[in-house]
């Protein structure tokens, strides 16, 4: 990942980002999970499917759903223990969308 000044234009790249990662925020399920997975990582607590399913009382299926969609875009990182997944913001990415947001507002 390259260091950007603020005040550098918004590349084809940054929309890509946005669109990738805006998309699979577009679900208020998936915001939540998204925001508990990133609680608990604060907290150093890992967080696999089962414990989405127990929080949020949504059916396993759809919690993998929601799941795919945001380890698709790489908001979530998935690492592997005997039988269960569990899951990681990816720290890196979310900054460099949060940075791709602000230069929207920049002039062209």
């Amino acid at each position: 990942m390259r260091i950007r000044k603020d005040n550098e234009q918004i590349t084809g790249e940054d929309v890509k980002l946005i669109a990738s990662c805006s998309d699979a925020l577009g679900h208020p399920a998936r915001v939540e999970i998204f925001r508990y997975i990133y609680s608990e990582n604060l907290q150093r607590r890992q967080v696999c499917n089962k414990d989405l399913v127990e929080r949020f009382g949504l059916a396993q299926a759809t919690v993998s759903q929601h799941l795919n969609k945001l380890s698709g875009s790489g908001l979530l990182q998935v690492q592997p223990k005997g039988t269960r997944n569990y899951y990681y913001v990816n720290i890196g990415l979310l900054g460099s969308y949060v940075n791709a947001i602000r230069r929207l507002n920049l002039p062209d």
